[in-house]
């Protein structure tokens, strides 16, 4: 089953290096043939490895990713924003003032929180991941999206 996708989305976070990035990436695998999506956040941050690696563990490539602010982006007429963190949520309601563009807010947390060894980090990427993957499977069904736990 597939919803109704609309034909530009956002994801937008504080950074643009981990969540709105993997969500950017996930979400143009799977549904980008018939969806327009970019990401953003309210400024750039620095590039992440762990994010490469748990979307390389589902096929999905993410290395050539820039992280941009919203300040970068050069079209901005998105159907659909989705903020990932409150930070992003404040700037895409500022942002969609004076314009028709729905905004979701999907709070998701920020991994780079996560503490221990190298696996147990990665366990806090993967769950950024899996939590994303669901939110997507809820919003604009399954088109082949991977199971998670």
């Amino acid at each position: 089953m597939t919803a109704d996708l609309p034909g530009a989305v956002l994801f937008a976070c504080s950074h643009n290096a981990i969540r709105s990035p993997m969500a950017e990436a996930i979400m143009k695998h799977y549904y980008g043939h018939r969806v327009f999506v970019d990401s953003c956040g309210v400024r750039p941050g620095e590039r992440d490895e762990f994010i490469i690696e748990v979307l390389d563990e589902i096929g999905v490539d993410v290395s050539k990713h820039k992280a941009k602010s919203f300040d970068d982006l050069v079209d901005s007429s998105f159907d659909l924003v989705i903020s990932l963190s409150p930070e992003a949520h404040h700037k895409a309601m500022e942002l969609t003032r004076t314009m028709a563009i729905e905004v979701a807010y999907w709070p998701t947390m920020d991994p780079s929180a996560s503490v221990g060894s190298r696996e147990q980090i990665l366990d806090g990427y993967r769950g950024c991941r899996d939590h994303l993957i669901k939110r997507m499977r809820d919003r604009f069904g399954d088109t082949g999206l991977p199971n998670v736990r």
